[in-house]
């Protein structure tokens, strides 16, 4: 099997997955997690099936991850379907065990476990460690999932995952997309201008961006974990969030908040980070099926917020909330508030000016 460098793994190109690594991790994305390892033809399978001695003579490996998404969010289902798509490629040798919903602790939280060793991975958009990452989520960087994708598969975020070994220890062995595009809410009022953010206390992840952008719009930021985040909201500890609409779905945060604004601002990116020292411990037959089946793992993770983005929002808007959609020109309002933003991640040293401008023209060009 050729090898797939973990420096390059956004780069695995259709022609490799018309060599076998789309049949080898579960076949098409759109297929249902069931369906697909069912109908699975794996070539990397069939090469298991016959030669297990080959595999059982490579040891067993057992891979402990954590998130913290729900039952049913993207992140959760694409999840098991790569657990699922590792065990059959590997014929049972590599077994893949997933915490989801935070049992593992917050998302920094299993993110200092993956970088100590005591788990092997983790996925979320946590960038406490590899603070480079958060260039990708410039406000109103992006508009579609062209654009989102052009960006995570570019040679900027190979440079910049690359950098998380040496900085952390970790290896990131895949970048996705962290839920969709992400929509602001509060309990107080509705959000039509920038202006009406003023007094707010919106809750962040303790995300630089985040904090800058509610910021440079008159609003003061509270950091909450995710996993408290619904108790913060229900108890006013903070007025209002950002999530995206499979996110505020997922964990009902529409039951504590009334009034939504669909702005679109930004994307997390979905680093899963992997133990450096774990990953080049295992042979390098086997790093080369979690790297593919990782691939198909974050294809099939953006096929679902695709899919499941517009069901979601209207289960929000069946539920009693207001949902406002700015025109453009009330967007334009909010992205001219926010250009500091640009000026203040050049200033803390999160990228470059020329690469602010790489991002934008392979945006452009998508």
């Amino acid at each position: 099997m050729k090898k797939v460098s973990r420096r390059n793994f956004l780069k695995v190109s259709g022609a490799m997955a018309a060599a076998g690594a789309l049949a080898a991790c579960g076949g098409s994305g759109a297929s249902s997690p069931a369906a697909s390892g069912a109908a699975s033809t794996s070539t990397a399978a069939s090469a298991a099936a016959a030669g297990e001695d080959k595999f059982a003579s490579l040891g067993d490996f057992t891979m402990t991850v954590g998130h913290a998404q729900p039952e049913g969010n993207p992140r959760f289902v694409s999840m098991e379907q790569f657990a699922a798509d590792v065990a059959e490629a590997t014929n049972g040798h590599v077994k893949i065990e997933v915490y989801g919903n935070g049992q593992l602790g917050t998302e920094k939280e299993m993110l200092e476990q993956v970088v100590a060793g005591t788990v092997q991975g983790m996925r979320g958009g946590q960038f406490d460690f590899s603070p480079r990452l958060l260039m990708f989520t410039l406000p109103f960087l992006t508009n579609t999932r062209a654009q989102v994708t052009a960006l995570l598969q570019s040679d900027l975020a190979q440079k910049v995952c690359a950098e998380a070994e040496g900085e952390t220890g970790t290896v990131i062995i895949n970048l996705c997309d962290a839920g969709g595009y992400r929509q602001f809410s509060n309990s107080k009022h509705p959000i039509k201008a920038p202006a009406d953010l003023k007094g707010l206390k919106m809750r962040t992840n303790g995300m630089k961006t985040i904090d800058m952008t509610f910021q440079a719009m008159g609003a003061t930021t509270t950091t909450i974990p995710y996993s408290d985040l619904y108790m913060g909201l229900k108890t006013g500890v903070a007025d209002g969030q950002e999530n995206p609409w499979v996110n505020v779905e997922g964990m009902k945060f529409y039951e504590v908040q009334k009034y939504f604004t669909e702005v679109n601002y930004q994307f997390h990116p979905d680093p899963f980070y992997v133990n450096a020292a774990w990953w080049n411990s295992l042979p390098e037959e086997y790093r080369d099926i979690i790297t593919e089946c990782a691939t198909k793992m974050g294809e099939y993770n953006d096929e679902l917020i695709d899919k499941n983005s517009s069901a979601a929002k209207q289960t929000i808007v069946d539920s009693g909330c207001e949902v406002y959609e700015p025109s453009a020109d009330e967007l334009k309002a909010f992205q001219t508030a926010v250009q500091s933003v640009y000026d203040q991640c050049v200033t803390e040293g999160i990228c470059t000016a020329d690469e602010i401008k790489e991002m934008q023209d392979i945006v452009a060009k998508a």
